[in-house]
């Protein structure tokens, strides 16, 4: 079925899905609801499904300032005036660097097998190219050992979103040479752990990281127009690709290389013929942008044009190299009409009415996973994929006995998984999944006042407390299985 159709029928059904609490009512790619069987308590998973967690370095790490660590883009936006709510910053965060052996007890008593987590790219290369700090691959070393001690399979991240400021002086994702720059530090890091980490994740959330930090100017370094995110996200690609490349000849058949994409699907509003163009746009944006070039080794046709004034010759041919999986991190849809003020002429309109919020007013669409699970198995190969975030932040409450009963995030994550399980039903190849977040951290420009973790912390003693919502998810881990309430 075509995109459109699907996207126009669909649009019929999600309002009335999307409203309710219980388990979801699955959507079929032709918009017919299925309803589970009553008599089914819960849904399974493959033997052999991959359960973890995800967090970043810069949300949950904090010691900004020791062993050798140099500043970040998100150090110095942080501590520019009116950037955050709150005035928050990472300085300090979940301390996840003096703390890690509590966290790592925490996911290995929730049953959890993988870790993602990134690299602070400042504290491995303080300059960004270079000499490489010994100390703050050290700490690597140690939360690497800490994991297979406890039999959790670590999946480093090398690049998720903190930027060196030493190279954001020298035009950051802006500049090409960034690429060598990257597969350098890429080389570096995998030379010291890659004995032990098998799974390597190159970039988290490219297209974020353009529009926000280089197109709105909303997230770091702050910087705004439609050339300059166009710019980092073909560098971002092109990075990507070199060190793939680098990476795939020294490591040989040891590693597993791949990298992490925001894929969400983008639908006109109110399912308007009119905003349809501004759908597709954004969709050319958020989307293809990154997952045509990786996969097709061509630019998406309506921003053909755009790229084609910023690549050279031989481009796409860097960048299209294989992937052992691809890391989908999915939240909700994105609802599109047009805007002349918009970076791309686009902008975000409201859900079908009826649509469930989180905390941050995301609609919450759990079918939205299983259409983008479906496009990667129809149009993209159907890669080895891994749900390396998903998670919601709800105002948590803490209850008479000290503890948060998140029912809401419980219903949030329940969903998500059946919409997963549907896809995997339906021949996706979907083989494992990291929900977002272990802790209460660092939310980027939202501070510390958005709550996506399993586990509350004590802003003030930074005491790890589990709420409703990690015990169930161990649960969920124990029995390979998803309830239907």
């Amino acid at each position: 079925m075509r995109r459109r159709s699907f996207l126009k029928t669909a649009l019929k059904v999600t309002a009335a899905a999307a409203a309710g609490g219980g388990a979801m009512a699955a959507l079929t790619r032709e918009g017919v609801q299925a309803a589970p069987d009553s008599a089914t308590r819960t849904v399974a998973f493959p033997e052999g499904f991959l359960w973890g967690v995800s967090t970043s370095s810069y949300q949950i790490e904090g010691a900004v300032a020791e062993d050798g660590r140099g500043p970040s883009v998100w150090d110095t936006y942080s501590h520019s005036f009116g950037r955050i709510a709150n005035g928050d910053t990472g300085d300090i965060a979940c301390d996840h660097y003096h703390r890690y052996a509590e966290d790592v007890e925490l996911m290995a008593r929730a049953g959890m097998k993988a870790y993602r987590f990134s690299i602070a790219w400042p504290r491995v290369m303080p300059q960004g190219t270079g000499a490489v700090n010994a100390k703050g691959l050290d700490f690597y070393d140690r939360l690497t050992d800490a994991l297979l001690a406890k039999g959790i399979q670590p999946w480093p991240c090398l690049f998720h979103w903190d930027l060196p400021q030493a190279l954001q002086d020298r035009g950051g994702w802006t500049n090409r040479d960034i690429a060598g720059w990257f597969t350098d530090y890429a080389l570096a890091v995998t030379a010291r752990l890659g004995d032990r980490a098998r799974n390597w994740v190159m970039l988290n959330e490219p297209s974020v990281v353009a529009i926000f930090g280089h197109g709105t100017g909303g997230h770091a370094p702050g910087m705004t127009g439609r050339d300059t995110c166009l710019k980092a996200i073909h560098h971002q690609n092109l990075a990507q690709g070199t060190a793939l490349a680098a990476l795939r000849q020294v490591g040989g058949k040891n590693w597993q290389l791949g990298t992490v994409l925001s894929l969400q699907p983008s639908w006109p509003v109110g399912g308007l013929d009119s905003n349809y163009p501004a759908s597709l746009m954004w969709d050319a944006v958020w989307n293809r942008s990154c997952l045509d070039p990786l996969f097709k080794g061509r630019f998406p046709a309506l921003l053909e044009a755009d790229f084609a004034r910023i690549a050279k010759p031989g481009d796409l041919e860097r960048i299209e190299q294989p992937v052992d999986f691809l890391g989908v991190n999915y939240y909700s849809r994105m609802h599109q009409q047009p805007d002349p003020q918009g970076l791309f002429g686009t902008g975000y309109g409201s859900a079908p009415e009826g649509t469930r919020k989180t905390g941050m007013d995301w609609p919450v669409e759990p079918d939205g996973l299983t259409e983008i699970l479906a496009e990667l198995q129809e149009m993209y190969g159907n890669p080895p994929v891994y749900v390396t975030e998903n998670g919601a932040d709800y105002p948590d409450t803490v209850g008479p006995d000290g503890r948060v009963n998140d029912r809401d995030r419980i219903g949030y994550l329940r969903d998500h998984l059946l919409a997963a399980a549907k896809a995997i039903d339906e021949g996706c190849n979907l083989k494992g999944y990291m929900a977002w977040t272990l802790l209460d951290n660092f939310e980027w420009s939202e501070g510390y006042r958005r709550k996506f973790g399993l586990v509350q912390v004590d802003r003030k003693t930074m005491e790890r407390k589990p709420k409703a919502s990690y015990d169930w998810y161990a649960s969920v881990i124990r029995n390979n299985a998803v309830p239907l309430r």
